[in-house]
């Protein structure tokens, strides 16, 4: 480099701010409100293609209320936000909402089947909301997207039985593979395996490393250990902001910000 040559100081910032990666779905300037309250302050964020993103940060902070921006659930529950969110470089407040959490759709913390229905017409319920009618294709459509969701060799023979007569983590898997089957491209997490046993939550995460290969997932956890155990990557929010974003190795190993250390090493939060 020549000495009088000038040095473009805002791109190396970005660059520490933000790690090198081909994205999914592009977050510029969100905030967040309910009300007059700004829940989320002016997040930029690029979320890679089929890799595993995890937020982190004690309860409060923003994690969920990020997660239902992005497919605009939250103005849902009543909120509102300004900045931008791109999926594949569309403004997805330009797309249609029904449209947009059929290409994101989203796991909840409970597991939440639908008691009325049987196995089969859970897993099929948006692909008939959307006047898929097609016996065949369904058929097939549960056995793929249970067999995604490691649940098909345990229900294969009970398809008609309710929804809800399943074990708690079957009903995770059940509600994974209702997602899985309209096809999206991103699955959102909200601490998805935050109800059920060890032996369940090793399952689902399992499974999120199974699913990373096909989808974009992006997941808000509580549990240290499962954020390093199942992401590539890790954004830790506090009081609404992002403070760090990185390689998970980085983060849990050698995070840059000495707030995100005191979180990670439970010294506060």
């Amino acid at each position: 480099m020549k000495i009088n040559e000038q040095i473009d100081i805002s791109a190396i910032v970005e660059e520490n701010i933000q790690p090198q990666m081909a994205s999914k779905i592009s977050v510029k300037d969100l905030s967040a409100f309910f009300g007059k309250t700004k829940v989320l302050k002016n997040i930029s964020i690029e979320l890679p293609e089929k890799k595993v993103v995890a937020i982190i940060g004690p309860s409060g902070c923003g994690k969920s209320t990020f997660l239902r921006s992005i497919n605009r659930m939250h103005e849902v529950v009543g909120g509102t936000i300004t900045g931008n969110i791109f999926l594949d470089g569309e403004d997805i407040m330009k797309l249609d909402p029904v449209y947009l959490r059929r290409k994101i759709g989203m796991v909840f913390q409970k597991p939440n089947p639908f008691p009325t229905m049987s196995i089969f017409n859970n897993v099929v319920a948006g692909l008939k909301l959307n006047g898929f009618r097609n016996r065949k294709a369904l058929k097939e459509i549960v056995e793929k997207s249970l067999k995604a969701a490691a649940l098909w060799d345990e229900v294969k023979d009970n398809l008609n039985d309710s929804g809800a007569n399943i074990s708690g983590g079957q009903q995770q898997r059940l509600c994974i593979a209702r997602t899985i089957a309209v096809n999206p491209d991103v699955i959102l997490m909200d601490e998805p395996a935050s109800a059920l046993d060890p032996i369940s939550t090793a399952k689902i995460e399992e499974l999120i490393f199974e699913l990373k290969k096909d989808f974009t997932i992006i997941i808000v956890t509580h549990n240290m250990q499962q954020a390093a155990r199942v992401s590539d990557y890790t954004a830790f929010f506090y009081m609404g902001e992002l403070v760090e974003y990185s390689d998970t190795k980085k983060m849990f190993t050698a995070p840059d910000k000495k707030q995100t250390e005191d979180y990670i090493t439970g010294r506060f939060g």
